[in-house]
C-alpha cells in the first residue's frame, strides 16, 4: 500500500524526443520561459506546503492588511466581446464531440479543460491541446454515428477559455534538462505543467486565424502573490509573440481556502489580463476540509446532504461578488453536480429543477453567470441571470472581512451510508481514470478530480476524528470510523462492483486496481489537489 501512488506526474512516453515530437520551433519559444518560470513554480509549491503545515498547527489563513489593492482607485475594463457570461459550459478538452456540442449549445462561454476533467495521461493532454487549437480556429469536427454525418462548430461569439493545469502540477519531458542545460532539484526533466499548457496553446495560435479571443482559466491558486507568476508569463508571451499588452485574457478560480482571503489582491496583481473570478466550490470545499483537517469540528457531513446555501459558501459568495463588482470584474458561480439524463425522465426533471434553484440562488446573491456541464442546462442557467451582467448593480458586502470559516454545525447528516457512498464513488471515479475518462457520470452526479478529492478528504477526516465525531449507521447507532472499517467498506463496495460485471470481464481487474489506488491515496495522505 505504501508503495502505491495514486497520482503520478504526467510524463511523456519513453520514446519521446522533444526535438522531433514537439511542434517545430516550440523549444526555442519554451526553453527560456521554462528556465525562468519553473524555478518560481517550485518555490510556490514549497510556500504552499509551509502554509498548509502552519494551518494544521493552528495558524489558519486570514485577511491581509489594507493595501493599494484594497484601498486604491483602480478597475478592470471588460472587452466588448465579453460582456455576457451568464453561463460558461465546461468539459474535458480531449473529447471532441463534447467540445463541439458545448460550442454549439448557445452558451456565452465555454471552458475547455486540460485539468480536473481530463485524464492525467500524455496522449489525452496532447489530444486536448490539439482540440483547443482546432476549436479556436473554428475547425473542430466530430462524426455523429447516429446521424451518420460530420458535425462542425457553428460560427458564434462564444468566448473560449482553456483551463491549464494548476501550479501544483508538474510535467516531465524526457530530455528537457539536457536541452535547457539545467538541473532540477526535485526530479529529472521536470517542468511546470501550467507553463507547458499555456505555452503549447499560445505557441500554436495564429492570431489571423482565430475565430475566438485567446483566453485562459487559472485554477488552484492559493495566494495573491501567485498572480504575479501568471501576469509575468502572459506579459512575456505577448512580448515574444508580438501581441499588444493585455492580448491574453483570463478568468481565475477561487478554489482554495487561502485565496478566499486574498481575492481583491489577486485581481489587482493580474488586473491587465483578468476578466473575473469564479467560485469553484467543489475544490473549495475540499480545500476547506484540508486546511481544517486537524479540527474535529470541521468533519464534513455527507456531501450530498450539504445545502447549496450553507454559510461557508454564502459568506464567500457575497464577498466575492462585492469585490469583483467594485472592481468591474465578473463574478461567476460554481458547478451543479447533479446531471441531467434524457434516458431517465425522473432524474432529468430533478436535475434541471435543482439546477434552476441553485442558479437562482447565485443570481440573487449578485453573480453574473454560472458553470454547467451539459447542453440541456444552458438555457435554464442563462435565464436565471439578468442580461448581460449585474456588475453595475453594486451590492457592497456588509462586512469587508467576514468569517469565511463558519463551522458546518447543524448542517446535513453524518452517516456510514455517506461514507460508503464516498468509498464507492472514489473506486468508480478512479476506474474511469484508468479507462481514460477524467470525469464520470455516477449515480446522477458528474464526478471529476474535485469531487474525488472531497470524498478522499471526507473519509480521512472521519478516521482521524473518529473518537470525537458521531457518525451513525442505518439504525442510528454510532459507528466509529477505524481504518479497519474503511478497508471493509472498500472490500464490500469493490465486491458489489465486480459481481455486477459479466463473467470474465477484464474490467474486474481494472476495478481492483482502482480500489487499491483509491484506498492507498487515503492511507498515504495523498490529499493534495491532484
Amino acid at each position: 500500500m505504501d508503495a502505491l501512488l495514486g497520482f503520478e506526474i504526467n510524463t511523456a512516453p519513453r520514446t519521446f524526443d522533444p526535438k522531433k515530437d514537439l511542434p517545430p520551433g516550440f523549444l526555442d519559444f519554451f526553453l527560456p520561459l521554462h528556465q525562468r518560470f519553473t524555478p518560481r513554480q517550485q518555490e510556490i509549491i514549497a510556500k504552499r506546503k509551509a502554509g498548509l503545515t502552519a494551518a494544521h498547527a493552528g495558524r489558519l489563513p486570514e485577511h491581509l492588511p489594507p493595501s493599494a489593492a484594497t484601498s486604491g482607485d483602480w478597475s478592470i475594463k471588460l472587452p466588448e466581446w465579453c460582456q455576457d457570461q451568464r453561463n460558461q459550459m465546461t468539459g474535458p478538452a480531449d473529447d471532441a464531440e463534447l467540445v463541439v456540442k458545448m460550442l454549439n449549445s448557445g452558451a456565452p462561454g465555454v471552458m475547455l479543460d486540460l485539468e480536473d476533467s481530463t485524464a492525467n495521461f500524455w496522449e489525452h493532454l496532447e489530444l486536448g491541446i490539439n482540440n483547443v487549437h482546432a476549436a479556436l480556429n473554428g475547425e473542430l469536427i466530430y462524426f455523429d454515428k447516429k446521424r451518420n454525418k460530420k458535425v462542425e462548430i457553428a460560427q458564434s461569439k462564444t468566448v473560449i477559455f482553456t483551463r491549464a493545469r494548476g501550479l501544483h502540477l508538474s510535467q516531465i519531458l524526457p530530455g528537457l534538462d539536457a536541452l535547457a542545460n539545467s538541473k532540477q532539484t526535485r526530479q529529472k526533466d521536470l517542468s511546470s505543467a501550467s507553463l507547458y499548457d499555456v505555452c503549447r496553446v499560445a505557441f500554436g495560435v495564429k492570431a489571423a486565424k482565430l475565430k475566438h479571443p485567446l483566453c485562459f482559466y487559472i485554477p488552484k491558486s492559493e495566494s495573491a502573490e501567485e498572480a504575479f507568476w501568471w501576469n509575468d508569463l502572459f506579459n512575456e508571451i505577448e512580448h515574444v509573440r508580438g501581441w499588444q499588452h493585455g492580448y491574453i485574457k483570463c478568468m481565475a478560480l477561487v478554489e482554495s481556502h487561502p485565496l478566499a482571503y486574498q481575492m481583491e489582491e489577486f485581481l489587482y496583481n493580474l488586473r491587465d489580463h483578468v476578466l473575473g473570478l469564479n467560485l469553484g466550490r467543489w475544490d473549495y470545499m475540499a480545500s476547506l476540509i484540508h486546511f481544517n483537517l486537524s479540527d474535529p469540528d470541521w468533519v464534513l457531513p455527507d456531501r450530498n446532504t450539504i445545502p447549496h446555501d450553507v454559510a461557508f459558501f454564502q459568506n464567500l459568495r457575497d464577498l466575492l461578488v462585492s469585490i469583483c463588482h467594485r472592481r468591474g470584474a465578473f463574478a461567476i458561480g460554481g458547478m451543479t453536480a447533479l446531471y441531467p439524463d434524457r434516458a431517465n425522465p425522473e432524474l432529468n426533471a430533478r436535475a434541471l429543477a435543482v439546477l434552476e434553484k441553485d442558479k437562482k440562488n447565485e443570481s440573487d446573491r449578485g453573480f453574473d453567470g454560472a458553470w454547467t456541464g451539459h447542453p440541456d442546462q444552458n438555457q435554464i442557467a442563462v435565464d436565471q441571470f439578468p442580461f448581460p451582467n449585474q456588475i453595475a448593480t453594486r451590492r457592497e458586502n456588509k462586512e469587508r472581512y467576514p468569517n469565511l470559516r463558519p463551522k458546518p454545525t447543524g448542517v446535513g447528516k453524518r452517516t456510514i451510508a455517506g461514507t460508503r457512498a464516498a468509498v464507492r464513488t472514489v473506486i468508480r471515479y478512479r476506474n474511469g481514470v484508468l479507462n481514460g475518462k477524467g470525469a464520470s457520470l455516477l449515480d446522477g452526479y458528474m464526478e471529476d478530480l474535485a469531487t474525488d478529492r472531497i470524498y478522499r478528504l471526507m473519509i480521512a477526516q472521519r478516521v482521524r476524528h473518529r473518537e470525537r465525531t458521531e457518525i451513525v449507521d442505518d439504525n442510528g447507532k454510532s459507528t466509529q470510523h477505524t481504518p479497519e472499517l474503511i478497508t471493509r467498506l472498500f472490500d464490500e463496495e469493490l465486491e458489489k462492483l465486480v459481481s455486477a460485471l459479466p463473467a470474465g470481464d477484464p474490467q474486474a481487474a481494472t476495478f481492483r486496481r482502482a480500489r487499491a489506488i483509491a484506498e492507498s491515496m487515503i492511507v498515504n495522505n495523498e490529499v493534495d489537489p491532484v
